[in-house]
């Protein structure tokens, strides 16, 4: 009887309580009463960890690439934000290197959105330098090992303007 209550309850309680939810549901794992863990919304949550996660790391990738593009292209605004823009990079590249050490299995992940993260990277350098998309190059500036390198930057290229052939 007890436990047809809960089980009626617990999929109301999901959309009531959050985090009662939660705490009520970890408490039913702990203690073996399997049967009356609400299933359906625990696995939509788990999937949706694992979606945030790569969301997560997919930004912090963008960012990234954003933020290594203006240091090296954007000469006018570098010696005044060469600071913060290499504490950026660093906080991005930590972060990125935390996600991989909790998750070993995202690399492969990283290694299939790097040329795309990229190319966002790019845009985003263009649109905040408001300089041309075509000064940033269309290769990505590194690989992986050498952009989450804390010691490692591209060379400034001081004379981006002229063209060499």
């Amino acid at each position: 009887m007890v436990k047809s209550i809960i089980q009626s309850t617990t999929p109301t309680l999901y959309d009531q309580d959050y985090y009662l939810w939660l705490m009520t549901t970890i408490n039913q794992l702990r203690t073996g009463q399997f049967s009356s863990v609400d299933l359906d919304n625990l696995l939509d949550e788990l999937e949706t960890m694992g979606r945030s996660q790569k969301r997560a790391v997919k930004s912090l990738l963008i960012r990234l690439f954003e933020h290594l593009l203006k240091i090296t292209y954007w000469d006018v605004e570098r010696e005044r934000n060469e600071g913060h823009w290499k504490a950026e990079i660093r906080t991005f590249r930590r972060e990125i290197k935390d996600e991989l050490k909790d998750s070993p299995s995202l690399k492969p992940y990283i290694l299939e959105i790097f040329d795309q993260c990229y190319q966002e990277g790019r845009k985003e350098a263009s649109d905040r330098s408001q300089l041309s998309i075509d000064i940033f190059p269309l290769i990505p500036i590194g690989s992986l090992e050498q952009i989450l390198d804390e010691n490692w930057f591209p060379e400034y290229n001081h004379n981006h303007h002229a063209k060499s052939d």
